[in-house]
């Protein structure tokens, strides 16, 4: 866990030490891109003296912007899905990713590079999760929702930080899981009213190399206001071709209500890519 800390760590400091940009000036109606990748990992043994087990994996997952500037307005919208699963020898399946979320960004130009904005986040997984035959979780279950008031300071569709001192963060919950997340015995659901930071930087570390940094930090003013909330998301696409790239994933979360400690998930191999 330390290592991908340390990683994610370091892979943030490069942000600031990467060149900025052209600045270009932007077309106004929707820009619309997104990356459909497929990542697959096998290993087969055969009399294999030193040992292993034949497995098999498989990661499908989704980045897709749409974004709308007309005016003074602008309109960021992201989703990002992952799945993924593996199989041992002797094992049943095991899912090893599973993600849903949708972050959508509305912004007014104020002065300079600065906006006055509204945010809506939307995260939630799509399907079950047991371990050693217990229920953990399910499809929208746990769901959260954040939206909230704020200012916007947006240089490019690449780089922009909203900050949102009054955020309503809602946690639902199906009642036989409870308590877990924050949401108490008996209950479905969970608010919360605090300040949220939603950061989004991507550039090119160097040719054919990407590096995308998502980060989001929220603090809950009603309970113990100190313990920040983190989500910290580095991608990273070292193209190959049209088609074919190594695609690494780190995730780090931090979210006392859920786990007392750091969360962490990597997922690396060759991609299949389909870009449209």
């Amino acid at each position: 866990m330390k290592k991908l800390l340390a990683i994610a760590i370091v892979l943030g400091g490069l942000t600031l030490s990467a060149q900025e940009e052209k600045k270009e000036e932007p077309k106004e109606g929707w820009k619309k891109e997104g990356t459909l990748s497929f990542l697959f990992n096998q290993s087969a043994f055969n009399n294999w003296l030193a040992g292993g087990t034949n497995s098999i994996a498989g990661n499908l997952s989704l980045n897709y912007d749409f974004n709308y500037l007309r005016g003074d307005w602008n309109w960021d919208n992201k989703i990002i899905a992952s799945y993924g699963l593996t199989k041992l020898k002797g094992q049943s399946l095991q899912k090893t990713d599973d993600r849903f979320e949708l972050n959508s960004l509305l912004g007014k130009k104020a002065d300079g590079y600065w906006f006055y904005s509204a945010f809506f986040n939307f995260k939630t997984q799509m399907s079950s999760t047991d371990v050693n035959g217990v229920q953990q979780s399910h499809f929208f279950s746990p769901a959260y929702f954040q939206f909230g008031p704020g200012m916007l300071w947006k240089k490019s569709d690449n780089l922009k930080v909203n900050i949102a001192p009054g955020t309503s963060k809602l946690v639902v919950l199906s009642e036989d899981l409870a308590p877990a997340f924050g949401v108490d015995a008996g209950e479905t659901t969970r608010y919360e009213l605090g300040a949220a930071v939603g950061a989004y930087y991507k550039f090119n570390l160097m040719e054919n190399v990407s590096v995308e940094n998502i980060l989001n930090l929220y603090s809950n003013y009603l309970e113990d206001p100190q313990n920040v909330d983190l989500d910290y998301t580095v991608n990273i696409v070292m193209k190959i071709n049209k088609y074919l790239s190594a695609n690494l994933a780190l995730q780090t979360i931090y979210d006392d209500n859920a786990f007392k400690g750091f969360q962490t998930r990597e997922v690396f191999g060759l991609g299949v890519n389909y870009v449209f």
